[in-house]
């Protein structure tokens, strides 16, 4: 129990910090933009947190228990992939009605005087392809700090559930300007929403650049770091 203290509470700690990296933050802020409640925008970081540990849990334990190992250049496509992620999210966002009441999901929402199960397919299915580029870092940096794979598995779960505790308090407040600028300063509003949808899409950019061309995944000598 004594040894067992410190890996519950490094691994829940290590969660909270992993929900606040950038990719993260802006990935979810495109879709919280949209969303009017602080309960709300929990759930979506609740469901972002879920599909991220699953995979995390998946792969991560697969490297950790089977060991594993990652080719390059699936490694470069998967952190590829949350860059096109990215662009796709901030052109959804960047696209999407200027006028929320106009927008289906924003009707049902009203209609069952809730978030929709439909809501939360989109930031779930954000958590998975997050949780697939981060998987390999993070059991490779497990292993290194715990050799006992068992261990070391119990350290990957907490750290999920610090994940998902760490993104639903990072979204409930992302949604406050957005919501207390709905009502009184619509076209504020809207250009919170926009600055989210061009924040991502940049960062999307840049990734695919780093990933493709820096670190050569669409060359012939590929580099790959888990990070």
């Amino acid at each position: 129990m004594t040894n067992l203290l410190p890996i519950v509470a490094v691994g829940f700690v290590y969660g909270l910090r992993h929900a606040t990296d950038p990719d993260h933050v802006i990935a979810v802020t495109t879709i919280v933009s949209r969303q009017r409640t602080m309960a709300g925008a929990a759930a979506i970081g609740a469901a972002w947190g879920i599909g991220h540990t699953l995979t995390m849990l998946v792969v991560g334990g697969g490297i950790i228990v089977f060991g594993w190992v990652i080719p390059t250049r699936i490694g470069l496509s998967t952190e590829l992939t949350v860059g096109v992620m990215l662009i796709i999210l901030g052109i959804m966002t960047l696209t999407s009605p200027h006028d929320h009441r106009h927008d289906l999901a924003h009707r049902l929402d009203h209609r069952l005087g809730t978030l929709g199960p439909y809501r939360l397919v989109r930031p779930l299915l954000v958590g998975i392809v997050h949780g697939l580029a981060g998987s390999a870092a993070a059991a490779l940096l497990i292993l290194a700090l715990i050799p006992n794979p068992r261990w070391g598995v119990l350290f990957l779960l907490i750290f999920g559930v610090g994940t998902i505790v760490g993104m639903m308090l990072m979204t409930a407040a992302i949604a406050v300007p957005f919501a207390r600028t709905e009502a009184r300063l619509e076209r504020l509003n809207h250009g919170l929403r926009l600055a989210s949808g061009l924040i991502s899409l940049a960062f999307g950019l840049f990734i695919a650049y780093r990933i493709g061309i820096v670190d050569g995944l669409f060359t012939g000598t590929p580099r790959w770091t888990p990070q």
